[in-house]
């Protein structure tokens, strides 16, 4: 298989799928730009090697084809600043006779921008001709988007067919790849995988996927109540999911069988209201006043968490074990995160991903203190779930 180590691009258009879907404010300025900076090592690469990057992505979620507020022309002085002043061109369309001139046209080095994707519904439609179109503004096909790998879209997979011998993976996803063999294929023991958000119903098959490779599952967050009222616990007022209260006692049954041990918080800061300036209380989380609700793990459950954690090999986090969002209750995420940062000094693996945990990192400070830290969403929980990807297949086959 093609690397963007090995491969040969003097001379080439190489056509890079990148995941440039940024928030972008009221006035078209990008306030978090961290899916363009995890870019720029492969953009610079195919630069370095004397190959022209040609730039696709998607922004936003257009209805009713090309729209200025989803323009990728918004990103483009960002793009030439993230690439120490290099000039990038933009071509107003992603297909068509005036954008293959355009992409043609352009010498070694030269960066190009496409305009949006998704101004064409044929792009999620996974159409073969738009594919074809798409590839014809390039010599090579490197995927870099993650984020996207999940959906057999025209650029994120399609296309892979009309480059047999001249696609591979960029950087990024190399980078995602290579640290989630480590966790899910050969990880050091012991494995703990905390689990954590607002509903199981958003987690099984993660879970069960698990069940066959962690020795520890720490579970938390609102989803812990299911378990808890599964065996008779008062939860008061706080989130349940009663569809899946068999459920609950099913994984638990599974996790018993495999020899995974199940941590849950045994005591909870409960609120009687769910706000930041609520009262609070401790409390036994299996016995919650009506009316109160709880929103973060206790004192007592965080220490059994933090011990767990800090004498593990590998660590995976997915999702928060309270509402951290809130001061208040941000106390057990944050000592899960601090405890991740300890491990990790001491040699374990540790890969966060998922938006809530990527928050928590971020709004605690943590991130150099942890190994890797997953830019994506959906594609993240579809591959711990076990499924293939579209994304990652059409450039492994």
């Amino acid at each position: 298989m093609q690397t963007i180590d090995n491969y040969d691009f003097a001379g080439k258009k190489a056509l890079i799928r990148v995941d440039f879907n940024v928030p972008l404010n009221e006035n078209f300025e990008i306030t978090d730009d961290n899916r363009m900076r995890a870019a720029i090592p492969t953009i610079k690469k195919i630069i370095e090697k004397g190959g022209s990057p040609i730039i696709m992505s998607h922004l936003g979620r257009p209805k009713e084809g090309p729209t200025d507020k989803y323009s990728l022309r918004h990103l483009v002085a960002h793009l030439s600043e993230l690439l120490g002043g290099t000039t990038v061109k933009f071509a107003t369309d992603c297909i068509g006779d005036e954008t293959k001139k355009i992409a043609s046209e352009l010498k070694p080095g030269e960066v190009l921008m496409l305009e949006n994707l998704r101004f064409y519904k044929e792009e999620e439609k996974g159409d073969e001709a738009f594919a074809e179109k798409l590839a014809a503004n390039g010599n090579c096909w490197v995927n870099d988007a993650f984020g996207t790998a999940h959906r057999a879209h025209a650029s994120t997979a399609v296309i892979a067919k009309f480059f047999p011998n001249d696609k591979m993976f960029g950087y990024l996803i190399e980078g995602e790849l290579n640290s989630l063999c480590k966790v899910m294929d050969s990880p050091k023991r012991p494995f703990t995988a905390i689990m954590g958000g607002a509903k199981v119903s958003s987690k099984i098959t993660i879970i069960e996927n698990l069940l066959d490779k962690v020795d520890n599952l720490i579970l938390g967050g609102g989803m812990t109540f299911t378990f808890i009222k599964a065996h008779g616990g008062n939860i008061g007022g706080s989130l349940v999911e009663d569809d899946f209260i068999e459920t609950a006692l099913r994984i638990e049954k599974l996790a018993a069988e495999k020899g995974v041990k199940i941590i849950m918080a045994n005591d909870v800061v409960a609120a009687d209201a769910f706000s930041a300036d609520a009262n609070t209380q401790i409390v036994e989380s299996d016995n919650i006043p009506a009316g109160w609700l709880g929103l973060d793990a206790g004192p007592r459950s965080i220490d059994e968490m933090k011990n767990v954690i800090e004498n593990s090999g590998t660590i995976l986090w997915n999702g928060p074990v309270g509402v951290f969002e809130f001061d208040k209750f941000e106390a057990g995420s944050r000592a899960v995160g601090n405890a991740i940062v300890a491990a990790t000094a001491k040699g374990a693996f540790s890969l966060v991903g998922g938006g809530d945990s990527v928050a928590c990192v971020n709004k605690f400070d943590l991130a150099d203190g942890v190994s890797y830290i997953s830019t994506a969403g959906g594609a993240l929980l579809e591959y711990l779930e076990g499924r293939v990807l579209p994304g990652i297949a059409a450039v492994q086959q």
